[in-house]
């Protein structure tokens, strides 16, 4: 059964029950996008790693400045398709192709709202905890140690912005259901096989309830009770993420000098379609920066391309896989060659390899503390050191009456919200080396 735009487009805000009705020059999409922007938890991804940790190069992305870019990328995506829908009638009338952008860039720009400290690292790092220190957690059910277990940045991210930000418990930022439906890439728990064997998954048991009026809202369920079906503009929030990331990856290596221009001038030509022009006696950085954006402008016309020859499918909840495993020709040797030095070269680069390596001793010592602080409290047994630990937590201290599983996301929250130099601090003072 075909999805209907008129549902996936749903103006409709969490935990409000009408739009609003001020006089605003700005689409409801478009304040979502502001909502965003203007949040802490957006603000703080200035001081998280996106690939380099703690890094003090004042050029290399971090995760603010990658989202900002992967939501440009995204609003071209959102507007070439919109065109697209628009010019054969599938749009709803209050809806322009402008504002189809406009949800995609949104998303985009909360895709890794979630994310904890340390990149990939860090989210590695808590899976690994949890999975260690099994027996400290006073968890029955098999579906809330999953939570924790296979913790996933993409599950936090949906948290945030769907629970915990600014209106805990009460809608989060109170985005409209279509952007949130485009921000989900896996709509299912982590109690599904796919989140076990993927490691992948967009739905906290703290969320079943949102999720499942949330997917009900847009005409997203599936006959398997456990898993959605995506959303067709979470392909373009997905595929812009990844054209980002294989390009400006590349470029951040060029800029700490792990890779030569030599190293990748093919990749990026082929990315390009190779396009490059002459530039005269221009130095490296020009050239990148000029095959960079042509590079980034191709691949967008390509998955626009594939979107639209495939837009059966994906409307229909059949599309397997994502959009840019779809290209081919020249730029899918390009994306090839991209993953295969971003592999070999930068993620085994010694530094980088150093700096998660110690993420994993920042965060053991963290959740240790905390998680020690949480079944003391539960048990009515608090020593001093573990009412310290809480008065960390300021007002989303765990408390008596919460659920174990509440609590312990409380603590993967404070977590997750820290930037990679807070929580190194945090960890110095709870060894005792910030005195």
């Amino acid at each position: 059964m075909k999805m209907e735009w008129e549902k996936l487009l749903s103006k409709k805000r969490l935990n409000k029950p009408e739009e609003s009705k001020t006089l605003d020059v700005r689409s409801e999409f478009h304040k979502d996008y502001d909502r965003i922007v203007f949040s802490s938890a957006f603000r703080r991804l200035g001081r998280k790693t996106q690939v380099h940790p703690l890094s003090n190069h004042d050029h290399i992305h971090t995760r603010l400045t990658h989202s900002i870019e992967v939501g440009s990328v995204g609003r071209s995506l959102g507007h070439n398709v919109g065109v697209f829908l628009e010019g054969n009638n599938h749009l709803p009338k209050d809806i322009s192709a402008q504002e189809i952008g406009a949800i995609v860039q949104a998303a985009c720009l909360a895709h890794d709202i979630g994310n904890p400290p340390f990149g990939h690292a860090g989210e590695y790092a808590i899976r690994h905890w949890f999975k260690e220190n099994g027996w400290k957690l006073a968890l029955e059910l098999d579906s809330e140690r999953n939570d924790f277990e296979i913790f996933e940045g993409n599950a936090q991210g949906f948290r945030v912005v769907a629970s915990i930000e600014n209106n805990y418990q009460d809608g989060g930022l109170k985005l409209t259901y279509a952007t949130l439906g485009t921000l989900i890439k896996y709509p299912w728990f982590s109690g599904h096989e796919l989140a076990k064997s993927k490691g992948k998954f967009n739905f906290f048991q703290s969320e079943k309830t949102i999720a499942q009026d949330l997917m009900s809202e847009l005409g997203l369920e599936s006959s398997n009770s456990h898993q959605f079906r995506r959303h067709p503009l979470s392909y373009l929030m997905e595929a812009a993420d990844d054209i980002c990331y294989k390009i400006l990856d590349i470029e951040d290596a060029l800029e700490l000098n792990i890779l030569r221009f030599d190293d990748v001038s093919t990749i990026l030509n082929n990315l390009a379609g190779n396009k490059e022009e002459y530039c005269g006696e221009s130095s490296d950085d020009f050239r990148v920066w000029r095959l960079r954006s042509t590079a980034i402008d191709n691949l967008i016309k390509k998955v626009t391309e594939i979107f639209k020859s495939n837009y059966d499918e994906i409307i229909s909840g059949n599309f397997k896989g994502d959009l840019i495993s779809r290209i081919d020709g020249i730029e899918a040797e390009g994306i090839n060659n991209a993953k295969k030095v971003t592999r070999e070269n930068i993620f085994l680069n010694r530094r980088k390899i150093e700096l998660e390596l110690g993420s994993y001793e920042t965060l053991d010592r963290i959740l240790t503390a905390f998680v020690e602080a949480a079944n003391e409290v539960k048990k009515e047994q608090v020593s001093f050191k573990s009412q310290r630990v809480m008065d960390l937590m300021g007002v989303n201290k765990f408390t008596k009456g919460m659920s174990y599983h509440e609590c312990y996301l409380r603590i993967t929250d404070m977590v997750s919200s820290m930037t990679d130099n807070h929580a190194t601090h945090v960890a110095n003072q709870l060894l005792g080396r910030a005195l």
